[in-house]
């Protein structure tokens, strides 16, 4: 691991922070409960709409503070959701608060948070949604979902696709043509409306658990018939090369030459595929959620964060409802430069 994050790091510097930033979304979704100031479904009915909570190290006399703090807020006009400075309240931001009582790694519970104000202080950091939930909390506990959804359909998927390619390819006649002909088949329905299709059989107020499983399920089942070609054409040459050809002359099984000369040698592409098509699966969730068909509410996703910005009025007056969108773009792009970087990693690799 080391040697490959040197030679990444020395080969494509982008890639190398792509890949640091990944990891810290990562870490970022396992300790959710911890890092996120407020409960996911916690509303704040008299701070619907508000926006970006400024963290100030100065007050208005120009004194510095080496604590941060906030102002608190008051709701002026609840028509057209403006606000009020209340510039007498000065609340500092605590680190290690304790706050609503969570399990941390999913089995330690503990009331500890990863920073806060007192009450009746509050901090929103990216704003609140239109019942006064606060939308960095929900973002950070939707990287749970948007982030899970891409790396295990793509295990799914291309793991299907890597042992039906293999077999196919490295057989060849019959078992070739057989499974070529299914791939296709499947190949011919349009994903996005054959994933509404099969969303749409199973009912809407299912809990969102359900419906996150059911989701990679279509999306690993939808994704792994294009992986299945490419690998099934590496198979076709691999199995032509002199140690394969050994592996039969030594008394080697069918089974024993896929598992340790036809997987190995495509492995290198595999990784580099997997990595590039995360991105799809997030936008596959993402698109489901917006439309309502995806992971329910209360439970956040970026997806179904999403969803309050369709309105343009909305997203005008409330700029900050986009930021689950900007979360998508960013993490999307790191993926694509971390997949890239991995390309290059190794084809420098074997060409050596």
């Amino acid at each position: 691991m080391k040697g490959f994050l040197k030679g990444l790091y020395r080969k494509n510097r982008p890639a190398f922070f792509a890949f640091v930033f990944l990891c810290f979304l990562y870490l970022l979704a396992i300790f959710a409960d911890f890092v996120a100031p407020y409960p996911y479904d916690v509303q704040f009915r008299h701070n619907p709409y508000q926006p970006p909570t400024p963290i100030h190290f100065f007050d208005r006399q120009g004194r510095f503070h080496l604590r941060p703090f906030v102002y608190g807020h008051r709701l002026v006009d609840p028509v057209f959701k403006v606000y009020q400075t209340c510039w007498n309240e000065t609340y500092p931001i605590e680190f290690f608060v304790k706050g609503e009582p969570h399990y941390l790694l999913g089995f330690i519970k503990t009331d500890l948070h990863l920073f806060g104000v007192k009450a009746p202080g509050k901090i929103f950091l990216l704003g609140t949604d239109r019942v006064g939930r606060d939308i960095f909390s929900r973002l950070v506990y939707g990287t749970r979902i948007s982030l899970t959804i891409g790396l295990i359909g793509v295990a799914i998927s291309f793991s299907l696709g890597l042992v039906i390619g293999s077999i196919a390819g490295y057989y060849g006649g019959v078992v070739d043509s057989v499974t070529m002909r299914i791939v296709e088949l499947l190949m011919v329905f349009p994903s996005f409306y054959l994933l509404l299709a099969l969303r749409s059989m199973f009912p809407v107020d299912m809990p969102s658990v359900a419906v996150f499983f059911i989701i990679v399920a279509i999306l690993s089942l939808l994704g792994w018939t294009g992986l299945a070609r490419v690998v099934r054409g590496m198979a076709l040459s691999v199995r032509e090369n002199d140690f394969v050809n050994a592996a039969k002359v030594m008394g080697g099984s069918s089974v024993y030459i896929v598992r340790k000369h036809i997987i190995p040698n495509v492995m290198s592409y595999i990784i580099v595929a997997a990595t590039l098509s995360v991105p799809g699966y997030i936008l596959g969730e993402s698109a489901l959620s917006l439309i309502g068909l995806g992971v329910q509410e209360p439970y956040p996703s970026w997806g179904n964060m999403l969803a309050e910005a369709q309105n343009v009025a909305r997203l005008v007056a409330f700029p900050w409802l986009l930021s689950s969108g900007v979360a998508i773009f960013v993490v999307i792009v790191a993926f694509n430069l971390f997949g890239d970087g991995l390309r290059d990693y190794f084809d420098v690799k074997f060409q050596r």
